[in-house]
């Protein structure tokens, strides 16, 4: 029997020059020089940081770190240093490199290191931008929050060579928004009045990543149903999943949500059988309330969520209405291969991708030829459309405009009683239809029957400022905040915060909120928007300028005329005040 491999847990970081072969063609020499230095650079950092170079081969660097906080440490301090060293080259000459990391068991070997989880390193250092690190979910758990650094969840990528999806994040520099990132902190939040709960992302224990999708999907479910009990406090599911995969404080993580009960469990799929196992816990009190498992067939799916529901309902407030519990039961569709893809499409979504959202529009596509009345499905899909359109991925803007108008009312004639459908339709009817009002309603009615839902406070507040109602706007997108304190996407609430403050002329704040928007996510353009706007009006022309030059990067022709026929303003005093603050900072017309 031949002896075994040598083995080690490592963390994995691999390098990459981007566009190598183009900047030796132009020139060889230089590129060359170029490249030597910045190899140096990276290798000082990588053994001040306490790793190890592996091996180089050409224009990459193959490493490995004995604690993941060491090596996405190294990796950023690289990217920041060769931002400076890039800032002196024209944009043309300078030599980025991508950085991926993992974490996993490598077999050790001459001094090299193989396996699988180095391959997956390689991958993920084709997801990350250029100048930019990617990271997968292994080392996002285990860094948590050792680290001042913001993470933007890329959901499950499909990479070449390896047979399960990869769930991957950007790391946010501060070389992308400079000149500082400042962390946000979360202090405690003072409890509501009434019983409040958070669902925390479920396990996923059928020993198959491909899974994790009806895994999430799950727990997406089981917090909506929650949130329709209005004698609730629920925080959203985007701040729930901050803590996917992670070994938990309850009585921290409740101080940090702002509630006093956790739900947390697993799901086991295995063929045609379904498990769900939910315990209850007093994050307060640091003591379990209940637990329970639920065991059923694949088709029992709905009636076991139900059971949780109705058993988290029962060990908190023992007295609600049956009216409450009846709203919490409304199923979208009866069709498990529909629900099945639903699920898929609406994970994928989560990443805010332009592949992505082809990707979840094909699926949706599938789901509502199982079954043509599903209403969640073309909600969903008809979001997917406004997405491409707002985020210009498309051509053509009329075909999509069309369709996703077309979809939404179908929807919401079909089933308006769902309020995911009912804020989806309703934010695609404001956005594209014709009356604004009609969208703002249908949304107000998902309010009333889910009013935990932050997503549709945040779509509410956008529709709002563009039709000049901005301190409604501001209100929810504060009580948005407060529903969902961790949310990744938060930014898309301080940029409608900030948005609403420019209207009302309460620029400094304005600035501040934008400004969070950018610390969270560098490359959300309405947030540019307003922070160039704001600086013009504050006279810090400067700073302005530089913010006008960022966004002209993400939005490659931007002028005046261009924006004024994209936006959809209709209330002229907010669309003149955005306007000339841009003038102001230098967007050219």
């Amino acid at each position: 029997m031949e002896d075994e491999l040598p083995r080690k847990l490592a963390a994995i970081f691999y390098a990459d020059v981007v566009d190598y072969s183009r900047l030796t063609g132009d020139d060889e020499e230089t590129t060359h020089r170029h490249l030597s230095r910045y190899l140096d650079v990276l290798t000082n950092q990588i053994s001040e940081h306490g790793g190890r170079v592996v091996h180089y081969a050409g224009d990459a660097v193959l490493a490995d770190f004995g604690t993941v906080t060491q090596a996405v440490e190294a990796a950023t301090s690289i990217q920041n240093n060769l931002f400076e060293l890039n800032k002196d080259l024209p944009s043309d000459r300078r030599v980025k490199f991508r950085i991926g990391i993992n974490l996993g068991e490598v077999i050790e070997d001459r001094g090299d290191i193989y396996g699988n989880d180095v391959n997956v390193a390689a991958r993920l250092e084709k997801l990350a931008d250029p100048g930019g690190v990617c990271i997968s979910e292994a080392v996002r758990s285990a860094v948590g929050n050792k680290l001042p650094l913001n993470y933007e969840f890329m959901g499950e990528q499909k990479v070449k060579n390896i047979k399960a999806p990869v769930r991957a994040y950007q790391v946010r520099l501060s070389t992308e928004n400079p000149p500082e990132t400042i962390v946000e902190e979360h202090p405690e939040i003072e409890l509501p009045k009434q019983p409040s709960l958070a669902v925390l992302p479920f396990d996923n224990m059928s020993g198959d990543l491909d899974q994790e999708y009806f895994c999430d999907g799950i727990t997406e479910e089981i917090t909506t149903a929650i949130g329709k009990v209005q004698s609730f406090f629920v925080v959203s599911r985007n701040s729930a999943f901050a803590f996917k995969g992670k070994h938990i404080d309850v009585k921290l993580v409740s101080q940090q949500l702002g509630v006093r009960y956790l739900l947390e469990g697993s799901v086991r799929k295995s063929g045609d059988r379904l498990r769900i196992t939910a315990q209850l816990i007093d994050g307060v009190k640091d003591r379990h309330v209940w637990a329970d498992r639920y065991d059923g067939s694949l088709g029992d799916v709905f009636d076991l969520q139900d059971q949780v529901v109705e058993s988290v309902a029962g060990a908190i407030e023992p007295k609600l209405r049956s009216s409450e519990m009846e709203l919490s039961r409304k199923k979208p569709t009866s069709n498990l291969n529909a629900y099945d893809l639903f699920l898929r499409a609406l994970s994928i979504t989560h990443s805010m991708t332009r592949d992505g959202n082809n990707e979840a529009l094909r699926l949706t596509a599938r789901a509502i030829k199982l079954d043509d009345r599903y209403a969640s499905a073309m909600a969903l899909a008809a979001w997917c459309y406004t997405l491409r359109v707002a985020q210009g991925w498309v051509e053509s803007k009329e075909d999509e405009e069309q369709e996703a108008l077309r979809l939404s009312r179908l929807a919401i004639e079909i089933e308006n009683s769902i309020p995911e459908t009912l804020w989806l339709a309703g934010y695609v009817l404001g956005f594209f239809g014709e009356s604004p009002e009609e969208g703002l309603d249908h949304i107000d009615h998902a309010l009333e029957i889910n009013p935990n839902s932050s997503q549709a406070l945040v779509f509410s507040g956008w529709l709002r400022i563009y039709n000049g109602d901005a301190e409604t706007a501001k209100a929810q997108f504060e009580k948005a905040i407060r529903l969902s304190p961790l949310d990744l996407s938060a930014y898309r609430s301080y940029a409608g915060i900030g948005f609403a403050c420019l209207c009302l002329g309460e620029i400094e704040e304005a600035i501040e909120w934008a400004s969070r928007a950018l610390r969270q996510n560098p490359k959300f353009t309405p947030a540019h928007r307003v922070l160039a706007s704001s600086l013009g009006h504050a006279g810090r022309l400067q700073e302005a300028g530089k913010t006008v030059q960022q966004l002209l990067s993400l939005v490659p022709g931007l002028t005046i005329g261009r924006y004024s026929t994209e936006t959809r303003f209709r209330n002229p005093e907010y669309f003149e005040i955005i306007m000339d603050g841009l003038r102001k900072a230098g967007l050219p017309e």
